[in-house]
């Protein structure tokens, strides 16, 4: 019968100390809070801790001082390109300030995102970022009950749960809707995920049209494949269209290779816009025109805040509203078709 490895013995920091032949309080000193020691004996007490394998106890100083040093951040989904910059800006930001990201996926669930809320809160973060604004009315609750700084982003709203920052969807709609106006285009469609924000853009898109266009719903997040889909939906409901506005990047990437696929040129028989200016967007062929949210600012300022709260300061703006703007390329760029 196979034996059971034999447990192996807790490295301690007295184990550090003796390896690197420092007292305890210089071994502690060099790892908790080095600005008090040389960096010789940061280097010699750090070859130590490789050495011996030693795990500091984050916990049992956090006990101490009632600080973590850890902030919680919650996702919609990390496969979206557009949060890639923000958690990016974020964690370099937190780590520079001593401060580590653990990070929560939801999935676009508002019943996951309950539990997950929980689940970070009994971890006691400092602090908290959403992306997204916290949907029920029982988790906004919470939050503000944890007493911690809580920064939403990715969307505005005149009544955070702290902090908010982030830009309006429904503007983003609403101004898409005018481009592709300016454009003459009037056979439109729309390409969208079920999520909640891509409902806002599309009421935002609608209420500055002044009427309903064909639209193909997919399952958030959206993917190149449900973009293709998508556009041979909205066919069968126009075989005319002339026009796409899609909710992310990712699925006008798939529009415009189901384009490809059926005979169409984009932009002389289908324009196509998408959402978030992704890494790739520029690189299509025909180059994406799309909306630029700047994520990476959107992180540094949420990192910004958030940490001016956790040192006791006061926020003088609690809302902040980062903006948008639509970036033109070769996908919309040709003149208007002739209308019909």
């Amino acid at each position: 019968m196979p034996t059971s490895p034999t447990p192996r013995k807790t490295v301690t920091l007295h184990d550090v100390a003796r390896e690197a032949g420092v007292s305890l309080i210089t071994a502690s000193r060099a790892l908790g809070n080095p600005a008090l020691v040389s960096k010789a004996t940061i280097e010699r007490v750090q070859q130590a801790v490789a050495a011996t394998g030693y795990i500091p106890n984050l916990l049992a100083g956090g006990l101490k001082s009632k600080r973590s040093l850890m902030v919680a951040a919650l996702v919609p989904n990390i496969s979206v390109a557009q949060f890639l910059p923000t958690v990016q800006a974020l964690t370099d930001a937190l780590e520079q300030a001593g401060y580590q990201l653990i990070l929560g996926q939801t999935g676009y669930d508002r019943a996951r995102e309950d539990t997950l809320l929980g689940t970070m809160l009994s971890r006691r973060p400092d602090a908290l970022v959403m992306g997204g604004l916290v949907a029920s009315q029982t988790s906004r609750e919470r939050l503000r009950q944890a007493g911690i700084p809580v920064v939403e982003t990715w969307d505005l709203t005149d009544h955070p749960v702290d902090m908010v920052v982030g830009f309006s969807h429904l503007k983003v709609g609403g101004a898409i809707a005018g481009y592709f106006l300016s454009k003459g285009w009037t056979r439109l469609g729309m390409a969208t995920g079920d999520d909640q924000r891509a409902a806002v853009r599309r009421e935002g898109f609608i209420a500055t049209l002044g009427r309903d266009v064909p639209t193909a719903v997919v399952k958030a997040p959206s993917t190149l494949e449900a973009g293709r889909r998508a556009l041979g939906e909205l066919l069968a409901q126009d075989a005319g269209l002339r026009a796409v506005y899609c909710s992310s990047d990712q699925m006008a990437q798939g529009v415009l290779v189901e384009a490809l696929a059926r005979g169409l040129r984009v932009p002389q028989d289908l324009a196509v816009c998408g959402f978030g200016d992704a890494d790739f967007a520029a690189h299509l062929e025909p180059a994406l025109t799309t909306v630029r949210v700047d994520g990476a600012a959107i992180g540094l300022k949420a990192a910004e805040l958030l940490l001016a709260r956790c040192r006791g300061e006061a926020v003088p703006q609690r809302v902040v509203d980062l903006g948008f703007r639509i970036v033109e390329r070769a996908s919309t760029a040709a003149a208007a078709p002739a209308p019909g």
